[in-house]
């Protein structure tokens, strides 16, 4: 498992949201913007209770056929390009049947998003992404 640099945990967390990319149906992506906490050097991403198409999630479905999923954060400042920064996680993707198996990673997403504290997340479905390959760039070096 590759380790993180300062930085990339970092952007990390000053970024709200990722984008997870999984294989779809005959093999073509599917990327959807996701909340996520960073637990144990995974990438946890709840399944929560806003309002759904209905079935299970395409990311979910994906991911029980295909565990490859790639998961990007990206920042962005239209005034200082200088803050440009990606980071990329190539890895494998699991689904845990009830968050309540993963409580650690339950409460690190509760303490990131307000929102998810009113939120069943216990018997819902948790994705946990374990990195094999980081792939990073930033403009400029802070400090």
């Amino acid at each position: 498992m590759p380790v993180f640099e300062a930085w990339h945990l970092a952007l990390l967390a000053s970024c709200r949201t990722g984008h997870l990319a999984t294989v779809g149906a005959g093999g073509r992506p599917h990327l959807v913007p996701v909340c996520y906490a960073v637990v144990g050097g995974r990438i946890a991403i709840a399944v929560d209770e806003k309002p759904k198409r209905g079935g299970e999630l395409a990311r979910v479905r994906n991911i029980r056929r295909d565990a490859r999923v790639t998961f990007l954060v990206d920042r962005y400042d239209d005034a200082d390009w200088s803050r440009l920064a990606w980071l990329r996680i190539e890895g494998d993707a699991a689904v845990v049947e009830r968050g309540a198996l993963e409580p650690a990673v339950l409460a690190a997403l509760r303490d990131r998003y307000p929102q998810y504290r009113a939120m069943d997340l216990e018997s819902r479905p948790l994705i946990l992404v374990a990195p094999r390959r980081v792939v990073a760039w930033r403009a400029a070096p802070e400090g």
